[in-house]
């Protein structure tokens, strides 16, 4: 297997761990909180900071043998990935508008990408 196609899916797990992380911030910032300080310093909050910081060593790791220029093309799968996560633990619809978004961004990797 070739190492830039190992270090790629390194980088899109990187992705799709941040792509989870901003979903479980989303739930986090739903729930009604007393305080500020309890707004920020509650476990979904903090574990959604450490994934996020997990998906950033992937990113960095991932760079070693990927070139820099893949990295603008595989980071827009999280556009997808977030679009999925949030309809599936959210129940947010993918409406129309969303869904022609979506579809304008893959074309639009699938064009820089040739």
């Amino acid at each position: 297997m070739n190492k830039v196609f190992v270090y790629a899916l390194i980088y899109i797990a990187g992705v799709l761990i941040s792509a989870f992380a901003q979903v479980l911030l989303k739930k986090s910032a739903d729930t009604k909180k007393d305080n500020i300080i309890k707004e920020y310093l509650n476990v979904k909050t903090i574990c959604s900071y450490a994934i996020f910081f997990i998906a950033t060593l992937c990113s960095v790791f991932a760079y070693k043998y990927l070139p820099l220029s893949y990295g603008p093309i595989l980071g827009t799968l999280e556009y997808i990935f977030v679009a999925i996560l949030s309809y599936i633990f959210l129940k947010e619809r993918i409406k129309r508008k969303k869904l022609v978004g979506l579809l304008i961004v893959l074309v639009g990797v699938f064009i820089y990408s040739i």
